[in-house]
Protein backbone atom coordinates (compact mmCIF):
# COMPACT_ATOMS: atom_id res chain seq x y z
CA UNK A 1 0.00 0.00 0.00
CA UNK A 2 2.83 2.32 0.88
CA UNK A 3 4.43 1.69 -2.54
CA UNK A 4 1.15 2.59 -4.28
CA UNK A 5 0.96 5.86 -2.32
CA UNK A 6 4.56 6.60 -3.15
CA UNK A 7 3.90 6.01 -6.89
CA UNK A 8 0.71 8.07 -6.71
CA UNK A 9 2.65 10.92 -5.07
CA UNK A 10 4.84 11.19 -8.20
CA UNK A 11 2.33 10.24 -10.89
CA UNK A 12 -0.61 12.42 -9.79
CA UNK A 13 1.26 15.76 -10.06
CA UNK A 14 2.64 14.65 -13.41
CA UNK A 15 -0.88 13.91 -14.67
CA UNK A 16 -2.14 17.27 -13.40
CA UNK A 17 0.75 19.11 -15.10
CA UNK A 18 0.19 17.15 -18.32
CA UNK A 19 -3.55 17.99 -18.39
CA UNK A 20 -2.79 21.65 -17.68
CA UNK A 21 -0.15 21.84 -20.41
CA UNK A 22 -2.50 20.03 -22.81
CA UNK A 23 -5.28 22.60 -22.34
CA UNK A 24 -2.88 25.53 -22.55
CA UNK A 25 -1.38 24.16 -25.78
CA UNK A 26 -4.83 23.46 -27.19
CA UNK A 27 -5.88 27.06 -26.51
CA UNK A 28 -2.62 28.41 -27.97
CA UNK A 29 -2.95 26.33 -31.14
CA UNK A 30 -6.58 27.44 -31.65
CA UNK A 31 -5.55 31.09 -31.36
CA UNK A 32 -2.70 30.58 -33.82
CA UNK A 33 -5.06 28.89 -36.27
CA UNK A 34 -7.47 31.82 -35.99
CA UNK A 35 -4.61 34.24 -36.67
CA UNK A 36 -3.59 32.24 -39.74
CA UNK A 37 -7.19 32.15 -40.98
CA UNK A 38 -7.52 35.90 -40.49
CA UNK A 39 -4.24 36.58 -42.29
CA UNK A 40 -5.35 34.29 -45.12
CA UNK A 41 -8.67 36.14 -45.42
CA UNK A 42 -7.04 39.58 -45.47
CA UNK A 43 -4.49 38.47 -48.05
CA UNK A 44 -7.32 37.02 -50.13
CA UNK A 45 -9.31 40.24 -49.84
CA UNK A 46 -6.33 42.20 -51.15
CA UNK A 47 -6.24 39.93 -54.18
CA UNK A 48 -9.97 39.45 -54.73
CA UNK A 49 -11.18 43.02 -54.23
CA UNK A 50 -9.67 44.44 -57.44
CA UNK A 51 -10.91 41.43 -59.41
CA UNK A 52 -14.35 41.78 -57.90
CA UNK A 53 -14.49 45.48 -58.77
CA UNK A 54 -13.38 44.68 -62.29
CA UNK A 55 -16.19 42.11 -62.53
CA UNK A 56 -18.72 44.73 -61.45
CA UNK A 57 -17.34 47.10 -64.07
CA UNK A 58 -17.64 44.46 -66.76
CA UNK A 59 -21.21 43.66 -65.77
CA UNK A 60 -22.18 47.35 -65.91
CA UNK A 61 -20.44 47.66 -69.27
CA UNK A 62 -22.30 44.58 -70.54
CA UNK A 63 -25.63 46.00 -69.41
CA UNK A 64 -24.87 49.35 -71.04
CA UNK A 65 -23.86 47.63 -74.28
CA UNK A 66 -27.09 45.62 -74.46
CA UNK A 67 -29.38 48.46 -73.50
CA UNK A 68 -31.88 48.88 -76.31
CA UNK A 69 -30.88 52.38 -77.37
CA UNK A 70 -27.15 51.58 -77.32
CA UNK A 71 -27.40 48.27 -79.13
CA UNK A 72 -29.60 49.75 -81.87
CA UNK A 73 -27.15 52.59 -82.43
CA UNK A 74 -24.15 50.28 -82.40
CA UNK A 75 -25.52 47.50 -84.61
CA UNK A 76 -27.69 49.31 -87.15
CA UNK A 77 -26.13 49.93 -90.56
CA UNK A 78 -27.93 51.64 -93.44
CA UNK A 79 -29.56 49.18 -95.82
CA UNK A 80 -30.16 46.45 -93.23
CA UNK A 81 -33.50 44.71 -93.21
CA UNK A 82 -35.44 44.47 -89.96
CA UNK A 83 -34.73 40.72 -89.82
CA UNK A 84 -30.99 41.30 -90.29
CA UNK A 85 -30.95 43.96 -87.59
CA UNK A 86 -32.90 41.72 -85.23
CA UNK A 87 -30.55 38.79 -85.83
CA UNK A 88 -27.46 40.98 -85.41
CA UNK A 89 -28.72 42.47 -82.15
CA UNK A 90 -29.66 39.07 -80.73
CA UNK A 91 -26.29 37.66 -81.75
CA UNK A 92 -24.48 40.59 -80.11
CA UNK A 93 -26.44 40.13 -76.88
CA UNK A 94 -25.75 36.39 -76.81
CA UNK A 95 -22.05 36.83 -77.59
CA UNK A 96 -21.60 39.53 -74.94
CA UNK A 97 -23.44 37.41 -72.38
CA UNK A 98 -21.31 34.35 -73.08
CA UNK A 99 -18.20 36.51 -72.81
CA UNK A 100 -19.26 37.82 -69.40
CA UNK A 101 -20.77 34.71 -67.81
CA UNK A 102 -17.80 34.14 -65.51
CA UNK A 103 -18.52 37.44 -63.77
CA UNK A 104 -21.35 35.76 -61.86
CA UNK A 105 -18.64 34.35 -59.60
CA UNK A 106 -18.12 37.78 -58.08
CA UNK A 107 -21.68 39.03 -57.66
CA UNK A 108 -24.61 37.85 -55.60
CA UNK A 109 -27.13 35.45 -57.05
CA UNK A 110 -29.74 38.19 -56.86
CA UNK A 111 -27.66 40.59 -58.95
CA UNK A 112 -26.83 37.92 -61.51
CA UNK A 113 -30.54 37.07 -61.81
CA UNK A 114 -31.17 40.75 -62.52
CA UNK A 115 -28.50 40.69 -65.26
CA UNK A 116 -30.03 37.58 -66.81
CA UNK A 117 -33.49 39.07 -66.54
CA UNK A 118 -32.33 42.28 -68.24
CA UNK A 119 -30.84 40.22 -71.07
CA UNK A 120 -33.99 38.13 -71.45
CA UNK A 121 -36.30 41.16 -71.36
CA UNK A 122 -34.15 42.99 -73.91
CA UNK A 123 -34.34 39.98 -76.22
CA UNK A 124 -38.12 39.84 -75.75
CA UNK A 125 -38.51 43.51 -76.62
CA UNK A 126 -36.39 43.14 -79.76
CA UNK A 127 -38.36 40.08 -80.87
CA UNK A 128 -41.69 41.67 -80.04
CA UNK A 129 -40.88 44.83 -81.98
CA UNK A 130 -39.66 42.81 -84.96
CA UNK A 131 -42.84 40.70 -84.94
CA UNK A 132 -45.01 43.80 -85.07
CA UNK A 133 -43.40 44.97 -88.30
CA UNK A 134 -43.97 43.51 -91.74
CA UNK A 135 -41.58 40.96 -93.20
CA UNK A 136 -40.30 43.57 -95.65
CA UNK A 137 -39.62 46.20 -93.02
CA UNK A 138 -36.25 47.92 -93.05
CA UNK A 139 -33.74 47.97 -90.23
CA UNK A 140 -34.37 51.70 -89.96
CA UNK A 141 -38.05 51.06 -89.21
CA UNK A 142 -37.15 48.51 -86.53
CA UNK A 143 -34.56 50.78 -84.97
CA UNK A 144 -37.00 53.71 -84.92
CA UNK A 145 -39.70 51.49 -83.40
CA UNK A 146 -37.34 50.30 -80.65
CA UNK A 147 -36.04 53.82 -79.90
CA UNK A 148 -39.62 55.11 -79.73
CA UNK A 149 -40.55 52.32 -77.34
CA UNK A 150 -37.52 53.06 -75.15
CA UNK A 151 -38.39 56.76 -75.03
CA UNK A 152 -41.86 55.86 -73.71
CA UNK A 153 -40.47 53.51 -71.07
CA UNK A 154 -39.63 54.99 -67.70
CA UNK A 155 -37.02 52.38 -66.76
CA UNK A 156 -35.64 49.77 -69.10
CA UNK A 157 -34.69 46.30 -67.86
CA UNK A 158 -31.01 47.19 -68.14
CA UNK A 159 -31.56 50.32 -66.03
CA UNK A 160 -33.12 48.19 -63.29
CA UNK A 161 -30.24 45.70 -63.41
CA UNK A 162 -27.59 48.45 -63.37
CA UNK A 163 -29.25 49.96 -60.32
CA UNK A 164 -29.25 46.57 -58.54
CA UNK A 165 -25.56 46.00 -59.34
CA UNK A 166 -24.67 49.50 -58.12
CA UNK A 167 -26.51 48.84 -54.85
CA UNK A 168 -24.52 45.66 -54.39
CA UNK A 169 -21.27 47.51 -55.04
CA UNK A 170 -22.23 50.13 -52.45
CA UNK A 171 -23.05 47.42 -49.90
CA UNK A 172 -19.80 45.58 -50.54
CA UNK A 173 -17.56 48.62 -50.47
Amino acid sequence: MEIALEILKYVLPSIIVFVGVYFIMQNFLEKEQKKLDMRYKTDNLKLVTPVKLQAFERIILYLERISLSNIVMRIYKPGMSAKDLQASMLNAIRTEYEHNMAQQLYVSSRSWKMVKSAKDETVKVINSCAEQLSDKASGLELSQFIIELVSQTERTPTDVAIEAVKKEINRAF
